[in-house]
């Protein structure tokens, strides 16, 4: 086996911050400081490059335009490398991981984000161990020599998840990310033991075909009790808005009130596009399983069934991104395309 070549890209994020001493708050620093508090990965005897953004960025501020920025800089060296880690902060990882599934079309090498929770310069981290980690799933080969992982993955701590099937579920706890509705692709104990059931297995001789644009014209909306008519339809009536994901209560339901069916009917019928999603962290809409979710599917709202409310803005957003018609973007929701749902 030749010596695995792998590309870091450090976007910032907890792993690589450290304390300002003048206001106690963290703050990002460079590559070089976080390879400094890792001298383990030279035990790794793999090829490593990198590539920083500068400046580092908390990964609050992500934007369209970095996501377009990392998937340019895995397009531009996708044959030198055998795999990928990106460099995280845990915020919006979800989410980043979530577009870069979709914009990767025919990816057929591992791209492994992660970060940490605390500093990898703290005397007690987890940033030093997801970093190792995520290089030798990175680096890992098959029975056949080919990639172990060939898809967008999150790894934290005991767990590698299918990153659009990831969410953050704790702001403290070291296992910060949880795939409630689709299983683990590896569990990292004493070794690596990857699940190959669950693992995405395209062609080998499948590739790489980047899609880099995205719409922004697009909204969340959380139902909850006292939802007014008046903030609903403020959102329904925002000018250039294409598509809603509506997150609902249990099993895709909502509130009957004659005035919310009445608000999406009328969106619906003015082109906008809305999908269902739970805001359970685990199970799916059914949308003929109650009466109310039965109402909505009546009036064209689509059924997101278990997809993540990360994964459905940023579906929803490369979709209308590619110029489809109305038509292809409602059946293209309707799919997977990524392995991002289970439609049932």
């Amino acid at each position: 086996m030749k010596q695995p070549r792998i590309l870091v890209i450090y976007t910032g994020g907890t792993i690589g911050m450290i304390e300002d001493q003048s206001t106690r708050t963290l703050r990002p620093f460079d590559f070089s400081h976080l390879m400094e508090n890792v001298p383990k990965v030279k035990m790794l005897d793999y090829e490593i490059d990198n590539f920083q953004f500068h400046p580092p960025i908390d990964s609050s501020d992500m934007s369209i335009a970095h996501w377009q920025q990392m998937a340019r800089i895995i397009d531009g060296n996708y044959s030198r490398y055998d795999g990928f880690v990106v460099l995280h902060g845990t915020d919006t990882m979800a989410y980043t991981a979530s577009a870069l599934s979709f914009m990767l079309r025919g990816l057929n090498r591992p791209v492994i984000i992660t970060g940490s929770q605390l500093p990898i310069g703290e005397v007690r981290t987890d940033g030093e161990e997801n970093l190792i980690t995520a290089l030798q799933i990175a680096a890992a080969r098959d029975a056949d020599g080919l990639p172990m992982v060939r898809e967008v993955a999150i790894l934290f701590e005991n767990y590698l998840w299918r990153g659009n099937r990831s969410s953050k579920r704790s702001a403290d706890n070291f296992n910060a990310f949880k795939s409630n509705n689709y299983p683990a692709l590896a569990r990292i104990g004493l070794g690596i033991e990857y699940n190959l059931e669950a693992l995405m297995r395209p062609a080998p001789d499948s590739q790489l075909n980047v899609v880099y644009d995205f719409d922004p014209s697009v909204a969340i909306v959380d139902l909850f009790p006292g939802l007014s008519r008046v903030t609903l339809n403020h959102i329904l009536y925002t000018p250039g808005l294409k598509g809603i994901v509506l997150r609902t209560y249990g099993a895709g339901n909502c509130p009957t009130a004659n005035w919310f069916i009445d608000a999406i009917k009328d969106a619906i019928a003015r082109g906008i596009i809305i999908l269902n999603v739970t805001q359970c962290f685990h199970g799916s809409v059914s949308p003929n399983r109650y009466v109310s979710a039965d109402i909505l599917s009546a009036a064209g709202v689509l059924s997101g069934y278990d997809i993540t409310c990360e994964a459905a803005i940023t579906k929803m957003m490369s979709l209308f991104g590619r110029g489809l018609r109305h038509d292809q973007v409602i059946e293209a929701l309707r799919q997977p395309l990524q392995g991002e749902m289970t439609v049932r």
